[in-house]
């Protein structure tokens, strides 16, 4: 699934609402990425740039796309341009701060919830710089300036991009609107990010503004949607409330979501099929239970299995997603995996072979951890498996994560 820009939407969003003049432009949508900035620049002669770093690469072990390679090429394309500031963020620059601002030679970097600092300090730039640097931003060659910037506890005081932002895209199979109800993440699994980035505290935005907000999608025409939070069934009272409300005001959509494989009952599975979810990814990433303690997870291979099979029964489709090579891996916990995958008879399954290592700052260049006693063997076993599976593999447009 293509993703769409949600993030810096949302802060395009806020910025307006603080009084600035916003333009917005997608450059993953446009077919000539040039011509666009240049049209962009010259019709409307910015006093500040920002750009959204969703992603330093693309997690692959051996072909690895590094993907703030072509973002340079737009920042010295800007910088011919004009000379207004350039600023980054985005979820990728929150992991890697430092050495992204430096890479990118951009002039400044806002770390965390952008809606919240951009604003800030563009008012610090249009007062002269007058006072101290905003918390959360980093000055090029400055670190030393930056002040941590507190995470917002209420999310009702972030503003949802409305659907005016998605008007310029065609409707098509390989998107869907992105909607986040929840930040943070409490679950501290072992190879994750998502602490970093939206902190380990579970922030949930009213049902009320969630569904009002969906309901404002709906009277202009889109239907599909997929939840990009992080575990949509955490916690549980919120995800039925959420689903209540999406059925009392007959919506009518279609949406995906992502489980945490654990504690999911099947009043929830039932709301959320009567709610629209049509599809589900259940990332339980392994069948072995020594290598899923290793990698901290809360749940045991016999409830990944009950929770696919409530799944299943509400008429849920599952995509479920295996990692292999982890810490203390084994041959004997690779087999045991995939015929634990198989066994879940899965609508599709996603294989990753090795850890895309986080988040320390040396390591803006891709690196990936494999158990040294696999490390050969791996690959041409999972090619292996995907050759013979009987489980489709998940295609490119649904593998997309906030």
């Amino acid at each position: 699934m293509t993703p769409l820009p949600l993030g810096l939407a949302c802060v395009a969003a806020a910025t307006a609402n603080a009084g600035f003049e916003v333009r917005f432009l997608d450059l993953l949508s446009s077919t000539d990425w040039e011509s666009a900035i240049k049209n962009a620049i010259a019709s409307s002669s910015p006093s500040v740039i920002g750009l959204s770093v969703r992603n330093i690469d693309d997690q692959t072990i051996g072909s690895t796309r590094f993907l703030l390679s072509p973002l340079k090429e737009v920042i010295a394309l800007c910088r011919s341009l004009c000379g207004a500031p350039i600023v980054i963020g985005g979820a990728g620059f929150s992991i890697f701060p430092e050495s992204t601002l430096a890479y990118l030679e951009a002039d400044m970097g806002v770390q965390g919830e952008g809606e919240t600092a951009f604003p800030k300090l563009l008012s610090w730039l249009e007062n002269g710089r007058q006072g101290p640097v905003p918390a959360g931003v980093y000055l090029a060659g400055q670190p030393e300036a930056y002040v941590p910037q507190p995470l917002n506890p209420d999310l009702d005081f972030l503003p949802l991009p409305a659907p005016d932002a998605w008007l310029n895209y065609e409707i098509s199979p390989e998107w869907r609107i992105p909607v986040q109800t929840r930040r943070g993440c409490p679950n501290n699994c072992a190879f994750c990010s998502t602490g970093k980035i939206e902190g380990r505290r579970l922030r949930s935005r009213s049902v009320k503004q969630v569904v009002e907000w969906l309901i404002s999608y709906r009277e202009r025409g889109f239907r599909e949607f997929y939840s990009v939070d992080n575990t949509f069934n955490i916690p549980d009272a919120y995800a039925k409330e959420l689903c209540r409300g999406i059925i009392d005001a007959r919506l009518d959509i279609d949406w995906w979501g992502q489980i945490y494989p654990k504690s999911v009952d099947v009043e929830l599975a039932d709301l959320m099929a009567r709610a629209g979810c049509t599809l589900v990814n259940l990332g339980f990433e392994s069948g072995s239970e020594p290598v899923l303690f290793l990698l901290n997870k809360k749940y045991k291979p016999n409830e990944v299995a009950e929770v696919s099979a409530i799944f299943s029964a509400a008429g849920i489709k599952r995509n479920g997603f295996l990692m292999l090579g982890a810490p203390g891996e084994t041959r004997q916990t690779v087999e045991e995996s995939l015929a634990f995958a198989e066994s879940l008879h899965l609508d599709m399954l996603k294989i990753t072979e090795g850890i895309r290592i986080y988040p320390d700052d040396d390591l803006l260049f891709p690196r990936f951890y494999v158990a040294p006693a696999i490390r050969d063997w791996l690959p041409g076993r999972i090619a292996l498996h995907n050759s013979q599976q009987a489980t489709p593999a998940v295609p490119d447009r649904l593998r997309a994560r906030q």
